[in-house]
């Protein structure tokens, strides 16, 4: 796909990764829809972007709910004239072990809310983005692609049960979208990061990075622009669909 002149869709782009991916295709010239929970947030990404020459336009929506995804979409089209592209990106996390017992006695338990949480964004807002998404393309008759940006944690990692069965899921519904939406030239890939340089890793204790960092084969945590290149060339090669791309430093062998 050539990035110019194309609309393309990232959910959370207020800051983190999905930030890095919008000022990365932002010089390839793009019509960029960026997305979080309050169009204001969105401020200072939209101006980096429009200093690099996209056009950029910013909208406030809760990926969870049905009706919010759904006149995101419908403003997006009328907005934009269409949609070539969607970045999966929001997510949340809300940590904590399934069960924790001290002396013998049940001391916590992931509850309800935090597991309810995460899977109603990082999985169900997943879900609603990518329908709608595929169903403006094809209504648009545009030969769109879809990236899911999944995690290492899909794999299952401690304390996180609920992100990393979201996290497993989108994985798993990119493969299975790509499956179905080959038929309108629609490509569908995910994304699985490993320890990436966002503000949380970022804001950790210098001695605690240096051990996350020391576990990592390259010896080293990732950067925003590493994962968000990594989007610009799943959206550049149109022979990518059906895959998760694990950007990790070798970390998941």
């Amino acid at each position: 796909m050539d990035l110019q002149g194309k609309t393309i869709v990232i959910t959370g782009a207020a800051r983190g990764l999905g930030a890095a991916m919008a000022k990365r295709l932002a010089a390839r010239r793009p019509k960029l829809a960026l997305v979080d929970l309050g169009a204001d947030t969105l401020a200072d990404t939209a101006a980096a972007c429009r200093e690099l020459g996209a056009e950029v336009k910013t909208y406030g929506a809760n990926v969870a709910k049905e009706a919010d995804v759904v006149a995101l979409f419908d403003n997006i089209v009328r907005d934009c004239g269409g949609v070539d592209g969607l970045v999966n990106n929001a997510g949340i996390t809300r940590d904590a072990l399934l069960v924790k017992f001290a002396d013998g006695k049940l001391a916590a338990k992931m509850t309800i809310e935090q597991w309810q949480a995460v899977i109603d964004v990082n999985l169900t807002g997943v879900f609603l983005c990518g329908r709608e998404a595929a169903q403006r393309m094809i209504e648009g008759s545009r030969k769109g692609c879809i990236i899911n940006i999944s995690s290492i944690s899909r794999a299952g990692n401690m304390g996180q049960t609920n992100y990393s069965a979201a996290k497993a899921g989108v994985a798993a519904m990119a493969v299975a979208w790509a499956k179905e939406l080959s038929r309108y030239g629609i490509r569908v890939a995910a994304i699985a990061p490993g320890f990436i340089n966002t503000e949380m890793v970022a804001g950790m204790k210098p001695e605690a990075r240096e051990k996350l960092a020391a576990g990592i084969p390259l010896k080293r945590i990732g950067e925003p622009d590493e994962i968000a290149s990594t989007v610009e060339f799943i959206l550049q090669n149109d022979y990518v669909s059906g895959r998760v791309l694990e950007i990790d430093g070798a970390l998941r062998l």
